[in-house]
C-alpha cells in the first residue's frame, strides 16, 4: 500500500493544496485593493465530512431507550459562519478590506502550518513504525 492511499495523508495533502490555492487567491484580492470595480474572492474550504465513496457520514444508534439520540451534523447557532458581503463597497465600486484579507492570509499560512506539520509528524510515525528510524 502506498502511502498516499492512506486516508490521514490524502486529506492533509488536499488540505495543504487548499491552502496553497486560497493563498493565491488572497494575494490576487489584496494586490487589486485598488482596482476599481474588484471583489473580493475567497474559496470554500474542503469537506472531508463525507464517508468512502461520498456517503453520508454513520448516524449514531441508539441502543437504549435511556441512551441520547444525538443529532448528527446539527450544530449550535453560535458557531454559525458569518453572512458574507457585509463589507462597504467604495466609490469606484471596490469591495477589498485591506485589514480583513491581512487577517485571511496569517491565518491560512498558520494553517497550512499546522497541517504540513501533521503529515511530517505522521510521516515520522510511520517510519517508527516500520523501523526506518
Amino acid at each position: 500500500m502506498a502511502i498516499s492511499d492512506l486516508p490521514l495523508f490524502s486529506m492533509l495533502r488536499t488540505r495543504m493544496h487548499w491552502h496553497q490555492e486560497r493563498q493565491r487567491i488572497l494575494a490576487e484580492n489584496v494586490s487589486n485593493a485598488d482596482t476599481p470595480q474588484y471583489r473580493a474572492r475567497d474559496l470554500a474550504p474542503p469537506q472531508f465530512d463525507r464517508g468512502p465513496g461520498g456517503a453520508a457520514p454513520l448516524a449514531l444508534r441508539q441502543t437504549n431507550g435511556a441512551h441520547l439520540t444525538g443529532a448528527v451534523g446539527a450544530s449550535s447557532s453560535q458557531f454559525q459562519p458569518a453572512a458574507a458581503g457585509r463589507y462597504e463597497v467604495r466609490p469606484a465600486g471596490n469591495a477589498v478590506n485591506l485589514e480583513d484579507e491581512m487577517i485571511k492570509v496569517a491565518a491560512n499560512q498558520m494553517d497550512y502550518q499546522a497541517a504540513a506539520t501533521l503529515y511530517q509528524r505522521s510521516l515520522g510515525l510511520l517510519k517508527t513504525a516500520i523501523g526506518k528510524r
